[in-house]
């Protein structure tokens, strides 16, 4: 099997019974994976992008725990640890592992955006967010037009919600 079955798995294990978790995961994943492939991602970071889509939101639980919240600075700092011990008992390597962490631990950060798979992953978890949120369409819209920039992202964004 290979480390992104390896760590969908962990995952699903990780989320235990949280359907919820597990597919909005899942669907970030579906997302994720097919737009690194469309923007013709490198293997390397197409392999970082899909563990980032599986994982980016792994603090949840600790951050509802400890803060009684799930808000992104609360995900930003929960989340990496969280990360880093799941990843590492998967044998992943240290370089994969580093990269992962950083990102989960700013993912809801869209000022300062750095590499492409950092960028696809927030595209991908809006597209799933904005139907699971029940955004507007200005919404919508207004997050596409300042943070969307992938060629395939801005498309799907267009063909799902006709903005």
């Amino acid at each position: 099997m290979s480390i992104v079955g390896e760590v969908m798995n962990a995952m699903i294990a990780f989320d235990g019974n949280d359907i919820k978790r597990i597919n909005h995961f899942l669907k970030v994943y579906g997302y994720a994976k097919a737009l690194g492939e469309s923007e013709k991602l490198d293997e390397s970071t197409q392999t970082i992008l899909e563990i980032l889509a599986l994982t980016h939101d792994i603090g949840i639980r600790n951050s509802e725990k400890k803060y009684s919240s799930s808000e992104a600075k609360y995900q930003h700092i929960e989340g990496p640890p969280e990360a880093e011990k799941l990843l590492k008992e998967l044998g992943v390597q240290q370089t994969i592992i580093d990269r992962v962490c950083w990102v989960i631990g700013r993912h809801h950060d869209y000022n300062n955006i750095e590499g492409l798979d950092y960028q696809i992953l927030v595209e991908a978890d809006f597209l799933v967010n904005a139907y699971e949120k029940k955004l507007s369409s200005e919404s919508i819209q207004q997050f596409g037009e300042n943070v969307f920039l992938t060629r395939s992202g801005k498309n799907l964004l267009k063909n799902m919600y006709r903005i």
